[in-house]
């Protein structure tokens, strides 16, 4: 047999394949003598043979190189690395290895991924889809996505999931809680073969993808004979544009446009590719052209010209890889090693691992290999970060305990913090970052160091659960150079009022802000953490605060002390006014002290250990005089006092208040003033606030009511200090009002977030996107609104346009608050507006009073004073007196309502205080009092409360009346209350002792639930520590547990919630024991496995007509018929039946000679017949005495491949087509069957393949059973030659199970759990002997049995004379087809599992079944009503009988029933649907649904199948989810795009899929709506979920799609991956659209309604 190998010379090369493994074999075997000198063995047999098979011209042939790379360069490997044939070996390792329970299933660009809101650890954990069918989430609210290509499923790590770790497939068995070493299963010497390869290979493989000489190779590698040959290769970059490098390319190659468009997509794909093929001159000469032309207005692109030999070798170096990850794949013991293999030290010392070569050299490889790898200096680099190294710290950071390894060992935190500061040099004289003056450089290396943040945020992203001295020491670390990089951003970025001339240029802002934004998480977690152990928290408030105190004595302000005095009171503070001095609106080291305060009230910190804390050194001044500056710079913004300032200060101000900025901002300095205030006198706090309002002037003089309504001051300034005192007002009520943070004030964690979405949803009702924008995520982007949602709100469903919306429940109203602290000014007048009018219709008065609070935390609890504080008095009492004397206009009403509010708030307080009052715990608040005091003398000044009076019934206040009238009302109720109090006070002295029996009572009883709560956490500890000390006691009754359960659970699946499948990669897989039968003839006991002694079962096999549809059909000429296919008509069978009694092979040999012998007595001396025929080898079975004439072999059940690749059906096909047309290489050209019948033949080529993997007395079974089935079958004599011998043995497996199906039909007996046992092992021993017989076979002659069974379904131009597809029995094919594909998996080197390829076939089988059926589906005219549940099936069945009317023509008819359809083939495909199930049950050994053991259930047989219970979507998948761009080299679509007008998948927005179209370049989309829809389409973006309309070549607009998710919202791009179920209402209404010819229309109104659409460029599309 040879091969024929093209050399770009144009000579022949004939290569004799079997000279050639002579001397592999030779070769190896030479390999293990001398191991010593394997590397310069290894080195001069890829020297010699890689220039021969790789770059032998400009145009590569993958397919020939690959085959000869397989045979020339990897199988003396395998040779060497298994010490046999690599078949067996690789079979031994991978039946020894224990797969996986890690999925490491590794995504490619657009894949789907799932994340569980619920159980995932961080969003970065995800499933991919087999696993996610096959897991508990799917059942939880879950996120999809798309990847962006290069992460791993992580299905079985348990650290990455709260519950619900594994999916079905990879759920781990009982028994293998305790993990063996793999390396035991490995013999010594395997282990240093091992060894010894992967060293070599992985040497090799970073050797050369990392060289950087173009025109040597390194020693031991030069070819013995040096061509004159060179690439130009380009490489890619990310600073050119496609339009650059397509200019470039014509010029400097002179290629056309479409070459060099087809060259740039595959620069941009695979990192290079080489444009030049020639001498050294010819490609320098392109080099300089492609440098001169892209050097003029950025750095050139990178262009070398390279020896042909390097190329060769850097291409077989990729290969070797490949190889590597196949090899791995066979054993977890082999990855082991491996990965010890690349770790290991060099000889240069530290960083000299082949791992660590390959880190650090990455930055010089080409995308091609960053794929493999990763990539190097990212800083500096300029490829992207998912081609970087920087961009695998996600996988491992994002492991707990790899991360606190990382933390404690290698301080991770300080390394990645001081990385960042250190790149960021630019500071001014304070020490500040200063990115005013950043160059273009600079600016491009911030954006790329903002990663390293990314990489603290998944440091920190799991908290820990128990700390160790370690851990907090360089947690504590981290944090120390936290702080650093935290003062280097105090006070950054200053602003000066600008006074008299607007500012001449915007300053930088965004630098900062985008800085603040990235840290905005990681400040969060590290609070989090800190609130894990009081330890850590109680050092990480020192640290703050002292580097809080370093940062203020580093501002000198030119601050001069002053005093301030107002309402008899004094307080020395400092002279500053914001609207002339520097401010910085960045202070994140006070925001983390705030937030760190909080949590000692939190965690109890500081009631519980005072004397650690330094509260008694804090300086409340100094603690909020910068967040205090902030606000006023703010409320001063607002004023207009800072026009001048320009956009970039508005801007500042908008984000500072943001959701995506406001928690480690304006919320955390309101929590800096309450910590400072409540640790201040009330009247010192406000009177520092006034100060720095500027308004202390206004308030502070005794004649204040007076004076300033006689002042002649300026509009704008009387105007500014409105606005001023309004915003001081409203602060004033967020400081005592603002009190569900948990830690300020006493309320769960989900408070918080409900009075969220309360006051959202009180300025209108919301959609849930508009809810989620509106709330702050976490470091995992949640924002815990499921959770509270339906306590707050009720939805509403949305019609056939819009969107749904929440509505607040009524009972929740009363909680509004006005002046709730994040609304807007506008939001603030929607929300006041909404809710008087919601009130107006109620009938209600229209006043909003402010909600009843929760109380304080003892820490904040002196906050409260404020309201009854003299200063906040006098301050409402001149506000009142503005508003009763209103014709100077110094005053507003907006300073009125805040007025009012306040005075509501603390009203509400004292009543309170008031109704949660005991005799034990008198009232300190009194504000009532001190309303009704007038002032003192000699001003003499009215009362708040008389004030209020007479404001009651002001003509002008009339829109305030009703609050008025609250108040005066709850005044009235207080008092009330107190006096009610006072009346009952003397009763209850006199009853003092029986209430003080009560107390003693209840004491007792608080004493005695504590102590037993005590008692019961002990005994839980007890518990814990004697299961802890008792380990093996445990275990071994759970391991006896199992044994005594061991049968149930193997007929039960491994998760009781898990679905059953017995097919694909997603089949259950039974729990493995150990089959041990009894022979009937020795009474000895006997294990089956592959290696062991032989047990059969007695079998007769016949010849049958029992299921024959055509007994005209004249028999076959025996020696000449083709039995591979059967016809439907099934006019002649083979039927093999069973007793079910098995016997050792050689006692059954030894009964069957003796009965041999005792026939042949008998007939010598009686000479009569009798039951049995012993000629043709009849005999009765020893126990039962049924007829028998052949035995069937007892074989283990084969398990499925752990390879965790499982491609799509269209790469699928693409592989199974490679390795046919390999296949055809390797045999020649496919010959007609009878020329196979050659066993000389056979046997010269049995010696390329795998030896046999079962024992010898197996073997001689084998061919027994096979040789009788053949025999009987065709009526011909023996001949264990004849190639025909498996394909009976599959067709009687086929027949057998189609008549046992149609028995228990006729006889209305379940599918399952009705068959007698002995037919059940029958059937399992048909199976799974059809599943081994091509090894008893010759294995070319089986493969091209496989290669005609497929072309039947795939059509194969080198295979002749396929049948019709109405000729071929489908049950009778993928039975074949299935048990066939053994003999070419058994040389797959493309890491396919048989799972998937058993899926797959079936798959494809089903959807021809289908075929059959409706072509030969009679035309009805009756209409059926049919339900919403079927209309899906019945519009399938309708497009599928459509598409293949389009294909076959008139010769079928129009049918316009689609029930009719769908009736035809859910009743014509259900005995082949049974007749799979009963294959594939038996093959697999998957126990059936409990379900199917009863009535018949479509659903659930069709899930038992992995088959949609709507058989149709098979064919409409097939078109949608195997897209790949078709000009790409077999890569998926980055934009596949669905049409909806004929279902074609399309290839959009892509240059490599760009037509001509009448003389200009146009997309893929616009191309096909001339040929489909005479140029107007409507396109469906899969992956971006989203309708397009199309309309010429310059007209479209996007559309909303037919998808909506739960909350009846479109997600246009997959934003928030809510799941997403079409509409159907929706759909018809796109449809409609179609139908009407409206498209251009409503592409025209669009357009119209936004300009933008009219600047796409839609033709390109």
């Amino acid at each position: 047999m040879i091969v024929i190998v093209k050399d770009w010379s144009f000579r022949i090369k004939w290569v004799h394949v079997s000279e050639y493994v002579y001397s592999v074999q030779a070769s190896s075997f030479s390999l293990c003598q001398s191991v010593t000198d394997l590397y310069k063995e290894v080195y001069h047999h890829l020297a010699r043979y890689v220039p021969k098979i790789y770059c032998l011209g400009p145009n590569l042939n993958p397919q020939s190189e690959d085959l000869l790379a397989q045979m020339l360069l990897q199988a003396p490997l395998e040779w060497y690395l298994c010490g046999e044939d690599p078949s067996t070996g690789l079979a031994k390792l991978e039946q020894n290895n224990q797969p996986s329970q890690l999925c490491g299933h590794v995504f490619k660009v657009g894949e789907p991924t799932y994340s569980c809101r619920e159980c995932a650890a961080d969003p970065t954990c995800v499933l991919c889809m087999q696993c996610f069918l096959g897991s508990v989430h799917k059942e939880h609210r879950y996120r999809m996505t798309t990847s962006g290509g290069g992460g791993f499923c992580d299905c079985g790590d348990t650290e990455a999931w709260k519950k619900g770790p594994y999916c079905q497939k990879h759920e781990p068995n009982i028994s293998d809680s305790c993990q063996e070493d793999p390396l035991a299963h490995l013999s010594t010497d395997m282990i240093a073969r091992c060894y010894n390869v992967f060293s070599v290979v992985l040497k090799y493989a970073v050797d050369m993808l990392t060289w950087d000489k173009e025109d040597e190779l390194p020693p031991g590698l030069e070819p013995p004979d040096r061509s004159d040959t060179y690439y130009c290769m380009l490489f890619n970059d990310e600073v050119h544009t496609y339009e650059q490098v397509i200019y470039t390319l014509q010029k400097a190659v002179n290629c056309t446009q479409k070459e060099a468009v087809s060259f740039a997509t595959t620069v941009d794909r695979d990192g290079r590719k080489s444009v030049r093929f020639g001498d050294f001159a010819f490609c320098e000469l392109a080099k300089s052209v492609i440098v001169r032309n892209t050097s003029r207005q950025s750095k050139p692109l990178r262009v070398q010209v390279m020896h042909s030999s390097v190329v060769a070798h850097q291409c077989f170096a990729l290969k070797a890889l490949h190889w590597l990850g196949h090899v791995i794949g066979y054993s977890d013991a082999l990855r082991r090693i491996l990965c010890q293999v690349g770790l290991e030290r060099g000889p240069e010392g530290e960083n000299s691992s082949l791992v660590d070569t390959l880190m650090l050299c990455d930055s010089k490889m080409w995308k091609g290999e960053e794929e493999l790898f990763w990539d190097g200096d990212y800083v500096k680099d300029d490829h992207d970060r998912e081609f970087s190294v920087t961009d695998l710290s996600v996988q491992m950071f994002t492991v707990p305990s790899l991360a606190r390894m990382l933390i404690t060992e290698e301080n991770l935190m300080t390394t990645i913090i001081r990385t960042f500061v250190d790149h960021l040099r630019h500071r001014d004289l304070q020490g500040r970052f200063q990115f005013e003056r950043y160059t273009a450089q600079q600016a491009f290396k911030f954006r790329r160091v903002q990663s390293l943040i990314g990489d603290l945020k998944y440091v920190l992203i799991s908290r820990p659960t128990e700390w160790s001295d370690q851990l907090r020491e360089k947690f504590l670390e981290g944090l120390d150079t936290f702080l650093e990089l935290l003062k280097c951003m105090q006070g950054m970025d200053p602003v000066v009022r600008q006074v008299g001339q607007h500012i001449e240029m915007e300053p930088e802002w965004e630098a900062a802000f985008t800085l603040q934004m990235k840290l905005t998480h990681i400040i969060s977690m590290i609070q989090e953490w800190c609130a894990t152990d009081e330890r850590v928290l109680i050092e990480a408030y020192k640290k703050c605060l002292t580097a809080l105190t370093h940062c203020h004595s580093g501002f000198a302000d030119g601050e001069q002390p002053i005093t301030l005095s107002m309402c008899g009171h004094s307080v020395d503070t400092i002279r500053y006014c914001v609207s002339q001095e520097k401010v910085s609106i960045h202070l994140p080291v006070s925001r983390l002290l705030a937030g760190l305060h909080v949590l000692l009230s939190k965690m109890e910190v500081a009631y519980r250990f005072p004397e650690q804390l330094p509260l008694s050194e804090l300086s409340p001044p100094m603690l909020i005089e910068h967040p205090l500056r902030c606000l006023v710079l703010c409320a001063q913004v607002h004023a207009g006092m800072w026009r001048r300032n320009g956009f970039s200060l508005v801007n500042q101000i908008y984000y500072y208040h943001n959701v995506k900025c406001r928690v480690e901002m304006f919320d955390k300095d309101l929590i800096m003033l309450q910590a400072g205030a409540s640790m201040m006198d009330p009247n010192h706090f406000l009177m520092i606030v006034l100060s720095r309002f500027e308004l202390y002037h206004i308030f502070s003089s005794a004649e204040c009511r007076k004076r300033y309504n006689r002042e002649n001051a300026n509009k704008d300034v009387v105007q500014q200090n409105n606005t001023l005192t309004e915003e001081m007002l409203h602060l004033i009520m967020m400081v005592v009002g603002e009190r569900f943070e948990s830690g300020i004030g006493q309320v769960e964690g989900c408070d918080e977030i409900k009075r969220e979405i309360l006051h959202q949803l009180c300025i209108r009702p919301m959609a849930h996107s508009e809810l989620v924008k509106a709330l702050p995520e976490n470091e995992n982007k949640e924002t815990g609104m499921e959770r509270v949602i339906d306590c707050v709100a009720s939805f509403k469903k949305p019609g056939v346009t819009g969107r749904g919306l929440y509505e607040l429940r009524p009972e929740c109203a009363k909680q509004f608050n006005l002046y709730f602290h994040h609304y807007s000014r506008a939001d603030q007048s929607k929300a006041e507006e909404a809710q008087r009018k919601l009130k107006r219709q109620n009938g209600e008065d229209t006043a909003l009073p402010p909600p009843v609070l929760p109380p304080f935390c003892p820490l904040f609890a002196s906050l409260v004073n404020i309201l009854q504080c003299d200063v906040l008095l006098g301050m409402l009492g001149a506000v009142l007196q503005w508003a009763v004397e209103p014709s100077a206009g110094h005053w507003s009403e907006s300073m009125l309502q805040r007025v009012l509010h306040l005075i509501g708030m603390a009203l509400l307080e004292e009543q309170q205080q008031l109704e949660n009052s005991s005799e034990d715990n008198d009232v300190y608040f009194n504000f009532t009092l001190k309303m009704s005091r007038p002032g003192e003398a000699p001003s003499n000044t009215a009362s708040v409360l008389a004030l209020l009076e007479n404001l009651q019934n002001a003509p002008h206040l009339e829109v305030h009346e009703d609050m008025i009238r609250w108040l005066l009302k709850t005044v009235a109720g207080i008092k009330t209350l107190r006096e009610r109090s006072a009346s009952t006070s003397t009763v209850t002295a006199s009853g003092s002792p029986c209430d003080k029996d009560k107390a003693e009572r209840k004491r007792k009883a608080e004493m005695a639930r504590l102590r037993r709560e005590k008692v019961m956490a002990q005994m839980s500890e007890m518990q814990r520590h004697f299961i802890n000390e008792n380990k093996e006691l445990f275990q071994q009754s759970l391991e006896e547990l199992d044994a005594s359960t061991s049968t149930s659970l193997d007929h039960s699946p491994a998760s009781p919630d898990a679905a059953l499948a017995c097919v694909g990669p997603r089949r259950s897989r039974p729990r493995e024991k150990r089959q041990v039968v009894t022979c009937i003839l020795c009474q000895e006991e006997q294990e089956i496995r592959a290696d062991g002694k032989a047990m059969v079962l007695a079998a007769f096999v016949q010849r049958s007509t029992v299921m024959s549809k055509n007994r005209t059909r004249p028999p076959h000429d025996p020696k000449r018929y083709d039995p591979l296919f059967m016809h439907p008509d099934l006019s002649f069978g083979t039927h093999t039946g069973s007793c079910g009694h098995i016997m050792h092979s050689h006692c059954w040999q030894r009964y069957f000679e003796a009965v041999q012998a005792k026939e042949q007595r008998r007939q010598q001396r009686l000479r009569v017949h009798t039951s049995y025929d012993v000629g043709n080898g009849e005999f009765l079975c020893p126990l039962c005495e049924c007829l028998s004439n052949t035995v069937i072999p007892l074989l283990p059940r084969t398990m499925g491949s752990s390879s965790c690749e499982q491609p799509g059906l269209g790469q699928w096909l693409k592989t199974s087509g490679q390795q046919i047309k390999a296949m055809h290489s390797a045999h020649r050209k496919l010959q007609p069957v009878s020329e196979y019948w050659n066993a000389e033949h056979c046997v010269k080529g049995t010696h390329m393949f795998p030896s046999n993997p079962y024992s010898s007395t197996i073997k001689e079974m084998l061919t027994t059973f096979g040789s009788a089935t053949y025999k009987v079958g065709l009526k011909v004599h023996p001949n264990e030659q004849d190639p025909r011998i498996p394909i009976m043995c599959w067709s009687s497996c086929a027949y057998t199970i189609q008549s046992i199906e149609r028995l228990l039909v006729d006889e209305k007996k379940p599918l399952f759990g009705s068959l007698p046992c002995r037919q059940d092992d029958c059937l399992s021993s048909l199976a799974r002997f059809g599943s081994a017989c091509w090894t008893a076979a010759c294995q070319p002659t089986v493969q091209g049995h496989f290669i005609r069974l497929l072309a039947a379904l795939i059509p194969d131009p080198q295979v002749e004379a396929s049948p019709c597809i109405l000729d071929v029995d489908m049950l009778h094919l993928l039975v074949s087809v299935v048990l066939s594909y053994g003999s070419v998996h058994s040389q797959d080197s493309s890491g396919l599992s048989v799972d998937a390829v058993q899926l797959h076939l079936f798959h494809l089988i089903t959807v021809a079944h289908m075929v059959q059926i409706l072509l030969t589906s009679e035309e009805v005219t009756m209409e059926q009503e049919s339900g919403e549940a079927e209309r899906g099936e019945e519009e399938g069945a309708c497009r599928l009988y459509n598409t293949l009317r389009t294909l076959v023509g008139s010769s079928l008819p129009e049918v316009g029933s689609g029930w009719h359809l769908w009736r035809c083939v859910k009743t014509g495909i259900l005995p082949y649907l049974r007749g799979a199930a009963l294959f594939f049950h038996h093959l697999h050994g998957v126990p059936a649904p409990p379900e199917l053991h009863g009535q018949y259930n479509w659903e659930v047989l069709c899930g038992y199948l992995s088959l949609p219970s709507n058989l149709l979507q098979l064919f409409h998948e097939s078109l949608s989810h195997t897209h790949q761009c078709p000009k790409s080299g077999g890569d998926k679509s980055r934009a596949p795009t669905l049409c909806l007008v004929c279902g074609s998948m399309l290839c959009s927005q892509s240059y490599c899929c760009q037509t001509e179209l009448e003389g200009e370049d146009v997309g893929a989309c616009t191309a096909h709506t001339f040929a489909c829809g005479a140029g107007v389409g409507i396109f469906l973006r899969v992956r971006e979920s989203q309708v397009l309309f199309l309309a010429g070549k310059t007209k479209g607009c996007f559309y909303a799609p037919p998808y909506l998710d739960d909350y009846g919202e479109t997600d246009q791009g997959l934003r928030r991956g809510n799941p997403l179920h079409l509409c159907h209402e929706r759909y018809r209404k796109i449809q409609k659209l179609w139908r009407q010819h409206s498209i251009t229309e409503e592409i025209g109104h669009a357009q119209e309604a936004n300009q933008t659409l009219v600047g796409i460029d839609w033709q390109h599309l």
